[in-house]
Parts: C-alpha cells; structure tokens; sequence
C-alpha cells in the first residue's frame, strides 16, 4: 500500500519533535509553586501528547470538567510559552528521515492538536521542521483530530490525494484521523503513546519503533 505515496504528513508533538521535557517542567513549575513536590520527567512523558489536559492531569490529577482547569490552563500555557524550545528538539533521526524524503519527491506536512500559537513559533525555532508543504495546527480548520478535517485540509495544502498520503503518529486519535480521511496510517512507536496505551489495537497500517524504519517501509514498496 505504500508504492504510490507522495506525500507524507507527520503529527508533531511526539512524532517529529521530543517536546515532553519542556511540556512537563511547565506543568511541574505549577506543582512546586504551589508546595507540591516535583515530579519526575517520566511521570509527565506518557501524557504529553494530551498537551494541557495531560500535563494538568498528571500534576494535580484534574480533568477539564474540574472547576479550576481552565484558569490552570490559561496558566500552564503562557509557563509552556515561555520556554517553548528551552529543550525540546527533533527525535534521532528525524532529520535525516525528512531530507531522504525530499530528495525522494515526496513532500512533507505537520498535523498537529496544537494551537497555532504554539505551533508557529516552535517550527520556525527548529531547523528541521522547515520547508514543510503543509501545516495544520488544533485551531486551523473547525475540527481537531480525530476528525478527518485536519488532515483534508493538509492534502489541499500539498495539493495530494489520499491515495497517495501517508500520515505518521504516536496517538491513536491519529490513526482515526487517517483512517477517516482515506489515508495510510503508521504508528510510531517511539512516541509518546497514551498513558495505558494498547499500541497494537490501534487501525494502523504499520508499526515503526524509530524514524528510520518508515524510510524502510517507502523504499521497499
């Protein structure tokens, strides 16, 4: 199913970029100021793909009906804003998975739940994130993922069909996405996953446990 791929969309926060350290201090800056003790990275890793949610989940155990989130969040995110790229930085191998694209024709896009106002900042920070043919944040078109809306207006960016797109991430709500917008799905699995997370259930086409191996599975198409 990958022979006539000509364009491949990636999530971003997870699947391109390891952004869970800067993610997690931002939430555990929260827990400290507060008297809370801090928490280890590890604790927050798992959950950084559920942005907000996750981080103010992990950290005060709160969901967003709780009456107190949306002033947490408001908070969490200008922490977050602040050190937007103190350390976050493209996974191993995603740069050199990236250019062996291009140089193969294929064109390259960001699908990301993250807003706009993070995400344009944190792209144009990163070297490896340039030149992208496509980039759909959270608030781009009226739905985020899971629905299929984000990823149709990233193929009208690219001018790409679904048969010949591909889109690559590390939440099942990506696969949905995929699957609804009628294009092949990779799962990656050195992501951030979901806390309890059953990668294998998911409706991907392929499993990859690093960025090189979806080169392997393009190459042998």
């Amino acid at each position: 199913m990958f022979r006539h791929i000509r364009c491949v969309l990636f999530d971003l926060d997870g699947t391109l970029i390891d952004s869970a350290p800067d993610l997690g201090l931002a939430a555990d800056e929260m827990r400290v100021a507060r008297g809370l003790p801090s928490l280890p990275l590890a604790a927050y890793r798992a959950a950084a793909g559920a942005g907000a949610r996750g981080m103010l989940g992990v950290a005060f155990g709160l969901t967003p009906a709780h009456t107190e989130f949306a002033d947490l969040r408001d908070e969490f995110l200008a922490r977050y804003e602040q050190r937007l790229t103190h350390s976050t930085q493209a996974f191993d191998g995603i740069d050199e998975l990236l250019r062996a694209l291009r140089q193969h024709g294929m064109a390259c896009g960001i699908v990301t739940n993250k807003s706009q106002r993070l995400t344009a900042p944190l792209v144009a920070a990163l070297p490896v994130l340039q030149d992208m043919a496509a980039i759909v944040c959270g608030d781009t078109t009226p739905h985020a993922k899971p629905h299929p809306a984000p990823l149709l207006e990233a193929m009208r960016q690219a001018g790409a069909q679904p048969a010949h797109c591909l889109y690559v991430g590390d939440d099942e709500r990506d696969m949905l996405a995929g699957r609804a917008a009628g294009v092949g799905t990779v799962a990656a699995c050195y992501g951030y996953l979901g806390q309890g997370a059953d990668v294998r259930q998911w409706p991907a086409d392929a499993f990859i446990n690093h960025p090189a191996q979806l080169l392997n599975l393009l190459e042998r198409a």
